[in-house]
């Protein structure tokens, strides 16, 4: 029996006054039953899949503000990367098409003893579980990929982001042929009945390590049920003797704050050389500082809540639990531009190399905005810092040495390797997915339209028919 409401209402982070729509949790039954109507979506031509979703993309278009005001009303997301999210919705549409014209067409393959190709089979209702940060983005990104490759979709989103994605979800079912797209609304008990009914085939799944790899435990008796994993990080900045100092403080304290902390690739570590720390910390508490809590609604708020009450709590338990030298020590607020919310100052502590006390801050996933500064001496030690923890999503290097970043490049493991940028700087262009506690390198960005479908391998005997294969 599920544990968990069956009735909700999200109030807003950045104003906890601001009750939002009721929401009601789904019965997956009846939600796999609508899906499995749509079984005629597999047969439609990869073009008339195409422009369905060109319809559906025209759906979306003219409700881009709303969908940016609703983020930022029910995640705390700051307006301006609110919309910023909704246009990187609108651009994926013909990045996933050009990706689905190369990974979904037929390949003839010569040179074998008959004629032969490999073609791609849709797999089947897919379910595609999305979290709190990106609402719109990270699910969207999954659900056009299915959807192109023949697999109707259920959508469950994150229950702290509800009303946005239902929103979303409306407009393209207004469009969209019945069933092809269906809403799953509920929290984790919801998700795991999702996942684990048998007529779902495929599975994207962003959240917590945790959660992730109880996923596939639970799911190992289905060997074809597959499962993409996109998890969490502990991405860390290496400022070299040799960075723009100013340049990379500010990247730092960008990436470190930006959707307050609550990015699988924010950065959370600093590993500086000891030779330039002190003036390097300097540069960065000054740009840290200019990140104020406020209304996420205020077009000039760079900084908005955490997601809820628990966010804080831990964000609170990092600092008290965390022995160093503070050069930021953070604080709770409990109204921002007069407003009573989640609100969080940006906190930096100074650590040892070896960390006096509980060593949390630099192995668990913060998802807030607190900063965790150790020093090396040498670049070996840098490797080491960064190798240190469990997770491998991503990492930046600053210098001006174009063979020193090659040569770190080459030893850090994390999937995702920046020169002289941000960690967060990750354009749907590139692919995107983590290496160890992070993932199975497949949940996002270019590419990912691989791995919803079937391969198979046709070969007809020479002579069968008059037509090539």
């Amino acid at each position: 029996m599920l544990s968990e409401p069956t009735v909700w209402r999200n109030r807003s982070p950045g104003d906890t006054r601001v009750e939002l729509h009721e929401i009601h949790r789904t019965d997956v039954s009846t939600a796999i039953a609508s899906a499995k109507r749509a079984a005629f979506w597999s047969k439609l031509s990869l073009l008339e899949r195409i422009e369905c979703l060109r319809n559906a993309h025209r759906a979306l278009s003219g409700a881009q503000e709303p969908l940016a005001r609703g983020i930022a009303l029910e995640t705390g997301k700051p307006i301006k990367e609110a919309r910023g999210e909704v246009g990187a919705v609108m651009s994926k549409f013909e990045l996933t098409f050009e990706d689905a014209a190369q990974h979904l067409s037929d390949l003839e393959v010569a040179g074998g003893p008959h004629p032969a190709r490999v073609r791609r089979r849709p797999r089947g209702l897919a379910a595609v579980v999305s979290p709190f940060n990106f609402p719109l983005h990270l699910g969207h990104g999954a659900t056009l990929a299915h959807l192109l490759a023949g697999n109707p979709v259920l959508l469950k989103p994150s229950p702290l982001a509800a009303a946005v994605v239902a929103e979303y979800v409306e407009r393209l079912q207004s469009v969209l042929p019945e069933g092809v797209l269906t809403l799953v609304q509920g929290g984790g008990a919801t998700a795991a009945e999702l996942c684990s009914h048998p007529a779902v085939r495929s599975i994207c799944f962003t959240g917590s390590a945790t959660v992730g790899k109880g996923l596939l435990r639970s799911l190992a008796d289905d060997l074809g049920k597959e499962v993409a994993l996109e998890l969490g990080g502990k991405n860390a900045v290496i400022v070299c003797a040799d960075a723009a100092i100013e340049s990379a403080a500010i990247a730092v304290a960008e990436g470190m704050c930006l959707t307050a902390g609550q990015r699988c690739n924010a950065t959370s570590r600093v590993l500086v050389d000891r030779r330039i720390a002190a003036s390097f910390l300097e540069v960065l508490v000054e740009a840290v500082k200019r990140f104020i809590p406020g209304d996420p609604l205020n077009e000039s708020t760079r900084l908005g809540p955490l997601i809820n009450a628990s966010a804080v709590e831990r964000y609170s338990r990092l600092v008290r639990s965390t022995e160093g030298e503070w050069l930021l020590p953070g604080g709770v607020l409990a109204v921002a531009d007069g407003l009573p919310g989640h609100y969080v100052q940006p906190a930096i502590v100074r650590l040892d190399p070896v960390p006096r006390g509980p060593a949390s801050l630099l192995t668990e996933e913060a998802f807030c905005p607190i900063l965790a500064v150790q020093e090396f001496g040498n670049h070996a030690e840098a490797i080491a810092l960064n190798n240190s923890t469990d997770y491998g999503l991503t990492s930046s290097i600053f210098t001006q040495d174009e063979a020193l970043f090659w040569q770190i490049a080459d030893e850090v493991s994390d999937a995702n390797v920046y020169a002289n940028l941000p960690t967060t700087f990750s354009p749907s262009t590139l692919p995107f997915g983590g290496w160890n506690e992070s993932g199975n390198r497949r949940p996002g960005g270019r590419g990912f339209i691989r791995f919803v479908s079937n391969e198979q391998a046709i070969q007809i005997c020479k002579g069968s028919w008059s037509v090539r294969c």
